[in-house]
């Protein structure tokens, strides 16, 4: 005879499992310091700011 297994352990196993990969994957795409962050916006406020210096005011510039 087979083994006999509660298929609320099992069910229970493999949420956790998923969730297991759903924080793995969650560390990957959101798991930044807050000071990477911090670096990041200043970057991008730096080039939206060059960009702008840049910019030819009047007309129709296309």
């Amino acid at each position: 005879m087979g083994h006999v297994i509660n298929l609320n352990r099992v069910r229970k196993q493999e949420q956790r499992k998923e969730a297991a990969r759903q924080a793995e994957a969650n560390r990957a795409r959101f798991g930044r310091t807050k000071s990477e962050r911090q670096a990041d916006e200043l970057r991008k406020a730096r080039d939206k700011n060059l960009l702008d210096q840049h910019r030819i005011d009047g007309g129709d510039a296309s």
